[in-house]
């Protein structure tokens, strides 16, 4: 098991196999999926809501090195200069103003297997966060983002193979 199912099955409710399965579908399909939807739903959105302050902080203080990286690291040419979109992104999302097949838009950009290099490290991001219940929430919802993101990256992969 490699790092980005890992990290996926530590932070969701899914088995290695719903895993395979899940990233192997279109993202049409994986957005319409019931245990996707149901993680979904299983978010505490009102401690996410409560919390937004602290993953605010931790967003600014981490996602410049973590930008970094990506740049620098992983050769992604389109890095964000601040991390005022991703926590705005956030909390838009947390407060339904905005969609999943959004942010998937936006990331489109993102290189595949950049993307799927960054995942462990971005939800790693909040491992610092002391209350247990709101590291665990959060790094859960952004697992739950990631995983649809991925599942689009590999979708347009395999979609330009076959063009």
């Amino acid at each position: 098991m490699n790092s980005l199912h890992t990290t996926f099955a530590q932070h969701l409710n899914f088995s290695q196999a719903q895993l395979e399965s899940i990233l192997s579908k279109s993202l049409n399909e994986v957005l319409v999926l019931p245990e996707l939807q149901q993680e979904l739903a299983d978010l505490d959105i009102s401690l996410l809501k409560q919390t937004l302050p602290t993953a605010g902080a931790v967003l600014a203080q981490e996602l410049p090195p973590f930008y970094n990286w990506l740049k620098n690291e992983l050769g992604v040419k389109r890095v964000p200069a601040s991390p005022d979109h991703a926590t705005a992104w956030v909390i838009g999302f947390i407060n339904n103003q905005e969609s999943l097949t959004h942010l998937v838009e936006l990331h489109r950009p993102v290189p595949h297997p950049a993307l799927e290099t960054s995942v462990p490290r971005l939800i790693s991001l909040f491992d610092g966060v002391e209350d247990a219940r709101v590291r665990k929430e959060w790094q859960k919802a952004i697992a739950a983002l990631c995983l649809v993101l991925v599942v689009d990256a590999r979708e347009q992969d395999r979609m330009s193979v076959a063009a």
